[in-house]
């Protein structure tokens, strides 16, 4: 007689999406479910400080260098990807489920960065023999409409 227990599913009650994704990886811990259901729910890439504040508002407090710690290795197990930003202040988001293929906009204003989900870079680089490209990023530079119509006057 088989006594096997079922897998949960991954959106089970028991087994949220996040810990399911990040028990596909390695260790589930805390923190990294906290970070990654952050940037699951968000639209729109989030610097550190906004997933430390957004845990925070929702009572979850966690260590600023854990939350890095934890977003470094989200981005190593490829379920997160940083977003380049001015001056090395990155900016992170979930990989969904067709992938990371597209582009992102950042204001160098005020800093927002937008997903441009209808952009998918058109990568034509020939590489040399034995070479693999694993990823590519396209991140476009300039002024939001918010920021653009403040300084149209000037």
């Amino acid at each position: 007689m088989n006594h096997h227990k079922p897998s949960p599913s991954p959106l089970s009650d028991t087994l949220g999406a996040a810990q399911h994704t990040i028990a596909a990886h390695g260790r589930v811990t805390r923190t990294r479910v906290a970070v990654l259901e952050c940037l699951l729910a968000s639209h729109q890439p989030l610097s550190h400080d906004q997933i430390v504040a957004n845990l925070a508002a929702c009572g979850a407090h966690h260590d600023r260098v854990t939350v890095y710690r934890a977003l470094d290795w989200l981005v190593e197990q490829g379920i997160a990807v940083r977003v380049p930003g001015k001056e090395r202040a990155a900016k992170f988001e979930a990989v969904r489920h067709d992938g990371h293929r597209h582009a992102h906009f950042h204001c160098d204003a005020c800093g927002r960065v937008l997903c441009l989900e209808s952009i998918e870079p058109a990568i034509a680089v020939a590489l040399p023999a034995g070479y693999r490209l694993d990823q590519a990023e396209l991140v476009l530079h300039g002024a939001c409409p918010a920021c653009n119509t403040g300084q149209a006057g000037g």
